[in-house]
């Protein structure tokens, strides 16, 4: 499904050095939300839509759910990664231009395990967009193989921390 251009376009403005998600909120038919991640800019399109961008290496979960007259018909988790100008991307829709994707998963069942993985890393006091990407990367595997994911852990956060100080 594409955006549409004009909507995305007034939202994105001189800014292209951010990632935009663009969001959409009809009650019970289309519902895309950011379970956490923290936005750099907000632009209002109208009282059902707007844009929210992310600067270069923030860690966002971007979830999409729809619905018809007879079911649920999308149900995605996509935990994403925001580029900087000139990095490889991958695209993804309603996230301009696009960015690294860390975890993928579909179906409302395995997106609430998604869910209590989040609310399990927040239990530790630690925000999911402070996460190393490295975990999502390993529940997106596990998950996807049918396998329960192992928990973070305040030493594996520990070292992370440690090595994202050593390669900045």
């Amino acid at each position: 499904m594409m955006s549409n251009p004009s909507f995305a376009d007034a939202a994105l403005g001189p800014s292209a050095a951010f990632t935009s998600v663009e969001l959409t909120w009809l009650e019970k038919r289309v519902e895309h939300w950011i379970r956490f991640g923290r936005d750099v800019g907000e632009t209002i399109i109208d009282r059902r839509r707007r844009v929210l961008s992310f600067a270069p290496n923030t860690i966002f979960a971007f979830v999409r759910w729809a619905s018809n007259d007879f079911g649920t018909v999308v149900s995605r988790i996509d935990i994403v990664r925001a580029i900087a100008p000139g990095d490889a991307y991958q695209t993804l829709p309603f996230v301009r231009p696009g960015g690294e994707i860390l975890l993928r998963i579909s179906g409302w069942p395995k997106v609430e395990r998604v869910f209590a993985v989040i609310d399990a890393v927040e239990a530790l006091g630690i925000d999911p967009a402070d996460t190393a990407p490295d975990h999502w990367r390993h529940v997106h595997n596990r998950l996807g193989a049918g396998y329960e994911p192992r928990p973070y852990s305040r030493d594996q956060h520990r070292a992370w921390l440690l090595r994202r100080r050593l390669l900045s």
